[in-house]
């Protein structure tokens, strides 16, 4: 007999799904563009994710349970070998691998990293090849061919992130594959991740946008008070990016102060869309020196 105070059916399907793929091939952008909403950072930059963000994505009769991870490349330093490590152990305990890859601008180094550890999980795999907008399609059926010789996906879709182009095929192509089983998160949820975090990431978003190659990689954000008054009405929040030299500093900070208020007005801007009310948003620039060589530091920040 039919459990009538289950609000979901029997064939209800839910799952875990692992965005996998090298720097830069538009993985975050992919999980905004699939959620409606912006909970992971994007820039122009390699190498901007740094942390397991989850992301829920809610269907009429599935729920699909994201994790967005760094991207995956050939790690020189504790730091990087920390950021890729984050990336692989995400592939462990999923339902599904979704692996992004840049069709428009291959990483072999990186992809073969990824195929070899993808051969190790056993799970299953479905490719989106991003970015189609940037190529012809004769061009498009030739990647499409290589990545079909180096591992057996259940599906492979060419999307463009960007537009999102063939993403709700994406999707699609990802539900038919889940378990069934009731949803892991209640159905106004969209992410485990809290407001302060999110805070920290849209702040080094900015950092990423607004300076140049080195300073981005250098720079830590901490959010150390994140707290409501006025009944509500207005969030304070009070933050540290953190660099590894002075020069650094001073770059971020500009002259008179202007790089760090332009860094500051447009993260403020941001986590106003996302709170739904008015911020007061403080920004300090410390040195700490070498943080991302130093062990204690890297746990500190979170990393």
């Amino acid at each position: 007999m039919e459990n009538t105070t289950d609000p979901y059916p029997s064939d209800f399907k839910s799952g875990f799904v692992a965005i996998a793929g090298a720097s830069n091939v538009g993985k975050s952008t992919l999980l905004n563009r699939v959620l409606g909403e912006k909970i992971s950072i994007t820039s122009q930059k390699p190498q901007t994710t740094r942390n397991r963000i989850l992301g829920v994505l809610h269907r009429p009769e599935a729920q699909l349970v994201f994790l967005d991870t760094p991207g995956i490349h050939t790690a020189n330093n504790a730091f990087n070998i920390r950021i890729v490590d984050v990336a692989l152990s995400a592939l462990k305990d999923v339902d599904i691998i979704l692996v992004v890859a840049d069709a428009s601008n291959p990483d072999p180094p990186s992809e073969q990293i990824l195929v070899k550890n993808l051969k190790k999980r056993k799970k299953p795999v479905v490719l989106a090849l991003n970015k189609i907008d940037l190529l012809k399609k004769p061009m498009l059926l030739k990647i499409i061919d290589i990545w079909a010789t180096l591992y057996f996906f259940e599906a492979i879709v060419p999307v463009s992130a960007k537009f999102g182009t063939q993403v709700d095929t994406l999707v699609e192509a990802m539900e038919a594959i889940l378990p069934c089983g009731p949803p892991f998160f209640p159905v106004e949820a969209i992410t485990d991740m809290p407001e302060r975090f999110i805070a920290a990431e849209m702040i080094r978003e900015k950092i990423f946008r607004f300076t140049g190659q080195e300073i981005p990689y250098s720079t830590a954000v901490t959010v150390n008070s994140f707290t409501e008054t006025n009944r509500g009405r207005l969030v304070k929040i009070d933050a540290h990016i953190n660099v590894e030299r002075d020069s650094q500093k001073g770059i971020i900070i500009g002259k008179n102060g202007r790089k760090l208020k332009k860094i500051g007005e447009e993260a403020r801007k941001e986590i106003e869309r996302m709170v739904g009310t008015r911020v007061f948003l403080k920004l300090l620039v410390r040195v700490q020196k070498n943080w991302s060589k130093d062990t204690k530091a890297l746990r500190r920040f979170g990393y």
